[in-house]
């Protein structure tokens, strides 16, 4: 990784990675911060963007509000996202096994678990958007579009996103070249087709909502976009040289993963805003939706654009899912924890596309609710890689007898009362199974489930800061302590199985 992506990578013949959990030598770190802008660009450059400026409606908000909830969501989840990247360049390993020492070594095994279930869950969402977007477009050119046909691109692109996962960093640098280069042009051009759809007149009328509403639609923008990557985020910056500056660090993985949601999110506003027949119809199928306003000759493209967007995003998912298993204590190869992840992605995306008929309240559902686990952990990891004057240890990474420990008890409890706060404070009422969760708004005079903050989603913004404050607080003795001690003696074999 230098400032070409393909050098280091394209220098050398392609083969499956064999860096699991182990911390990458400094042999092998290389690179500048500007070649993270190729993953996290490729990662968030696809069509699905479009189809958020409809969410972001669907809380009943103003296209100036919107907008706003939007560029405040998007561009401060990805600036999490390179905070946590910096720990990575800190301490050469994935990001689920940096977090080992504000948790301990067997403590991160609850937080890695959370972790694997998000990054499976987006993997899964975006397989099964990519299958339903490719059926579509079939079926408006007349070559099918029932089951078979959904089975068959299911297969295809399952394919794709598994076979990065499995053979890992070096393809998946390649890959994500591609995807941005040909879906950023593809974009551009169907930005151009469908302008004509705009009609300024409509969008500006969209009536001003509440600011419960708005802070509803900014915390599911947060949660949609950085929030649901922040786990993954130093999986790829590990791989820079020890000296890369963390400033560099932050700034591209925060612009490269910014830029296209930022301008699809834009069009995606106005395009909804000015149909409400378009904007029901993306909430049952955010991709396909977006077809019925182009012209037939550029429906084959956009399925290239589409899919490729939404692979991009999967491969990078399945790799770091892979990633979370092993941290959550799965002794098998990297390799083979990505493959486990893609039966379960396939088995997932079945449900999504032949077994259910409401992807939006379930999406959300997912999101919030996972979400709010995941933010809590990140409110921690910055917390404790705020008060870190070090670079990691990183041979004690995986000692349970090292300075981090086996089990640290109050990151842990303060993680599990953050959650356990944060899920009293959303709710899901178009996903059955979360009704359970809003149980905090009643007492807290936050008018129940039914009132002006059910929908506001305060629980992510909550978790976030009980986790991040409750860390700056608590934890700086713990991590003095750590640090006083003398550097520790090299890996060995043994111990990287922790």
């Amino acid at each position: 990784m230098t400032d070409s992506p393909d050098r280091g990578a394209g220098s050398r013949q392609l083969q499956v990675e064999v860096h699991g959990l182990d911390v990458i030598g400094d042999a092998e770190r290389k690179g500048t911060p500007r070649t993270l802008f190729w993953p996290w660009f490729g990662a968030n450059v696809s069509i699905l963007g479009l189809s958020y400026g409809s969410f972001a409606l669907g809380f009943g908000i103003s296209f100036w509000q919107a907008l706003a909830a939007g560029v405040i969501g998007i561009v401060f989840s990805f600036l999490l996202c390179g905070f946590v990247a910096v720990a990575g360049k800190r301490g050469s390993a994935p990001t689920m096994v940096l977090s080992r020492a504000a948790y301990g070594v067997r403590g991160n095994r609850l937080p890695s678990v959370v972790s694997w279930m998000l990054t499976v869950g987006w993997e899964t969402v975006l397989t099964a958007l990519a299958t339903m977007a490719t059926a579509t477009v079939l079926d408006r050119l007349g070559w099918g579009g029932g089951t078979a046909t959904k089975a068959v691109a299911l297969i295809v692109v399952g394919a794709l996103v598994v076979v990065g996962g499995v053979m890992g960093f070096d393809l998946i640098m390649r890959l994500q070249t591609v995807i941005t280069v040909v879906t950023g042009v593809l974009t551009v051009v169907y930005i151009g087709l469908v302008a004509d759809h705009i009609h300024w007149s409509a969008v500006s009328a969209l009536p001003a909502g509440s600011a419960q509403e708005f802070i509803g639609a900014l915390v599911f923008m947060m949660t949609g976009f950085g929030l649901g990557w922040v786990n993954a985020a130093a999986d790829y910056s590990r791989y820079l040289p020890r000296d890369t500056s963390g400033r560099g660090v932050i700034g591209w993985t925060t612009f490269g993963a910014s830029a296209a949601p930022l301008l699809l999110l834009v069009f995606g506003l106005l395009l909804a805003g000015s149909s409400t027949t378009l904007n029901t119809a993306i909430a049952a199928d955010p991709i396909g939706a977006l077809t019925t306003i182009l012209p037939t000759w550029f429906l084959i493209p956009f399925a290239a654009v589409a899919v490729l967007g939404l692979v991009g995003g999967a491969v990078l998912d399945i790799y770091s899912s892979g990633l979370a298993l092993l941290a959550a204590g799965l002794r098998v190869p990297r390799y083979l924890a990505a493959l486990m992840d893609g039966v379960l992605m396939i088995a997932g995306s079945i449900y999504i596309v032949f077994l259910t008929d409401d992807f939006l309240g379930q999406f959300i559902g997912f999101l919030t609710t996972l979400g709010v686990p995941v933010a809590a952990w990140c409110g921690v990891l910055l917390a404790d890689l705020a008060l870190r004057h070090r670079d990691y240890d990183e041979a004690d990474l995986f000692r349970v007898r090292g300075r981090y420990g086996d089990v640290e008890s109050l990151p842990l409890l303060l993680t599990l009362a953050a959650t356990a706060i944060g899920w009293g404070l959303v709710t899901n009422t178009a996903a059955d199974w979360l009704e359970w969760q809003g149980y905090l708004l009643g007492p807290l005079g936050l008018g129940g489930k039914d009132g002006s903050w059910a929908y506001a989603n305060l629980g992510v913004l909550a978790a976030l800061a009980l986790g991040f404050l409750g860390t700056l607080a608590l934890g700086r003795g713990r991590v003095r302590t750590q640090e006083a001690r003398p550097p520790s003696r090299p890996l060995d074999e043994e111990v990287l199985g922790a």
